[in-house]
């Protein structure tokens, strides 16, 4: 059977799965990324680990992946295959393609940047099926997003299209590791909310589900805490909407498994700020963790359909 290899890299654990040609998860497994080891064990995990999922499906399937996608963090350089820079991971201007191609016998592969991997996935599979132009945005650490167009993700003329977390939404607001002040990532993503919340609680232990929790069953403190995070997004998401004007707003990340308790207020807020802007459909992500991985197969079978037979 005709597959292909998928492998989502994250800053502690990676994703992957045997995909076929019609985006059914033939085999799938996880594996520590062991970032503690430093960026040199990290690549070569990652090539260990692709050339076992190559091993697997020679095994079970008669012929070896046809291709391979990657999803990794940071700054990619997708054209030409290099993982530019990952703080969580330590590297810098890694060969990725390259080395797992050599690795792999050869096999075409694609590299993506881990984000706009799920957008795609999204965009294709997920939520967002059939919407012609759609915005993907995870809140978790920071906030990201995936500009998706005609089925397929924007990446920009250098790579960083979709910086959302990055829009200044509160000037002389929190400092953000980026060097500004008032990013949206520091306001609305999760580890945003649980710092805030922790600190309004005085549970140093305390984090963004616990802070929906104390939303729902009425805290005035939890309440004041998460008004503000969603006034901050729905500002932000509003800047997004006026460049964009996507059909559709995918919202997934930590922040989103809080279902009604954000969606809801959230609905409500954007379009309290909208004034001749048409209203996308806003809506929760629907692959959940899967994306990356289910994104990274895409990209592989993106890579064969445009290759150019011999």
């Amino acid at each position: 059977m005709k597959h292909v290899i998928a492998l989502d890299v994250g800053g502690t654990g990676m994703k992957a799965a045997l995909v076929a040609a019609d985006g059914t998860l033939l085999h799938e497994a996880r594996r520590a990324t062991g970032r503690e080891r430093g960026p040199e064990a990290v690549v070569e995990t990652i090539q260990d680990f692709a050339a076992e999922l190559l091993d697997t499906g020679r095994e079970r399937f008669g012929e070896p992946a046809s291709a391979a996608g990657v999803a990794v963090p940071g700054i990619v350089d997708a054209d030409n295959g290099i993982a530019v820079y990952a703080a969580n991971l330590g590297w810098r201007d890694v060969p990725m393609r390259e080395l797992l191609g050599r690795r792999l016998g050869g096999i075409p592969v694609a590299l993506g940047h881990d984000v706009r991997t799920g957008g795609l996935a999204e965009g294709r599979i997920g939520a967002g099926r059939g919407a012609d132009r759609f915005l993907f945005v995870p809140l978790g650490t920071g906030i990201a997003g995936a500009i998706g167009i005609a089925g397929r993700i924007e990446a920009g003329a250098h790579g960083y299209a979709g910086e959302i977390g990055h829009i200044v939404v509160r000037p002389g607001g929190p400092a953000c590791g980026c060097g500004q002040y008032g990013c949206l990532e520091t306001l609305a993503s999760a580890s945003a909310v649980s710092r805030a919340w922790s600190a309004a609680s005085g549970d140093p232990e305390a984090d963004a589900a616990d802070c929906a929790k104390a939303v729902e069953s009425g805290d005035p403190r939890a309440r004041e805490v998460w008004h503000g995070a969603v006034g901050a997004l729905a500002d932000g998401l509003v800047t997004a909407i006026t460049l964009l004007d996507p059909r559709t707003l995918i919202i997934g990340g930590g922040l989103a498994e809080a279902g009604e308790t954000l969606f809801t207020p959230l609905r409500t807020a954007v379009e309290e700020r909208v004034t001749f802007q048409r209203l996308p459909h806003i809506v929760p992500a629907a692959l959940g963790d899967t994306a990356g991985c289910l994104g990274a197969g895409l990209l592989a079978w993106d890579l064969l359909a445009t290759e150019v037979p011999a």
